[in-house]
């Protein structure tokens, strides 16, 4: 008896091991198959990517690829990483598949709404961040070069600068997502929330400073969107989670 209570667990263990194999190699399939038809066009989407900086460049500047292979690894990186975002509802729904079966039916019906939820406002936030954020930025840095100065960005830092924006922005667009989860799981009330506003407001401001580039305008590009996210929390959580449980906290 003693032996076949320690083999349960055990080949339980297992099966798990090999179930988040199975998903982890689906979801790696789901981004192969996204790639390999981006691929012979990873020229083109860099130079899409490259549109907000290269609109506001004084005539007659580019571009510059420092390193000897950036012109090629560079564009595919980017291609790459675009893979992952366009696959990020494939891969969250392996995640899904992995961990639905130890959930009760209760936090089924709400993990998938937030889910996609947070889907929604990530891919929202990297569109806040190319069509608004990033001209805006460029055309502040582009404005204030020295006389003399050529802006010829590297294509490489300027990827790098680039996809830090977009996981910024896509990061900072979960605060509904996190204010509604502070509430649900009782952490927290609205009202509690709510009286913490100037301190949450003074919060955003720090955050932008450090997760967007040293001025005025990206820090706050991504400061009042924050501000109003976090506004728009509060009211999912008055309007979906019942009173009862607000206050029992």
């Amino acid at each position: 008896m003693p032996e076949q209570n320690t083999s349960e667990p055990e080949s339980s263990f297992v099966s798990h091991l090999i179930e988040l194999r199975t998903r982890l190699i689906h979801a790696l399939l789901g981004m192969l198959a996204i790639f390999l038809p981006l691929a012979p066009f990873a020229n083109d989407i860099y130079s899409f990517l490259a549109q907000p900086l290269l609109m506001h460049m004084p005539e007659g500047t580019s571009m510059v690829a420092i390193e000897v292979i950036s012109p090629f690894l560079t564009p595919l990186k980017l291609t790459l990483m675009l893979s992952v975002f366009i696959s990020i509802p494939w891969i969250f729904y392996q995640i899904w598949l992995f961990i639905a079966p130890g959930l009760y039916q209760h936090e089924k019906k709400i993990a998938l709404p937030l889910v996609a939820a947070a889907t929604g406002l990530f891919y929202s936030g990297m569109l806040f961040a190319y069509f608004i954020v990033m001209p805006l930025i460029f055309q502040f840095l582009t404005a204030t070069a020295p006389e003399g100065v050529a802006v010829m960005t590297d294509i490489s830092k300027y990827l790098d600068f680039v996809l830090t924006l977009f996981f910024a922005f896509g990061v900072a667009f979960q605060i509904p997502i996190a204010t509604f989860l502070l509430v649900k799981t009782g952490v927290s009330t609205p009202q509690k929330l709510a009286d913490k506003r100037p301190y949450i407001i003074v919060g955003t401001f720090v955050i932008g400073m450090l997760l967007t580039p040293p001025d005025v305008i990206s820090q706050t590009l991504l400061a009042l969107p924050m501000w109003l996210l976090f506004e728009i929390g509060l009211i999912m959580a008055k309007k979906f989670v019942p009173a009862k449980e607000t206050e029992a906290t």
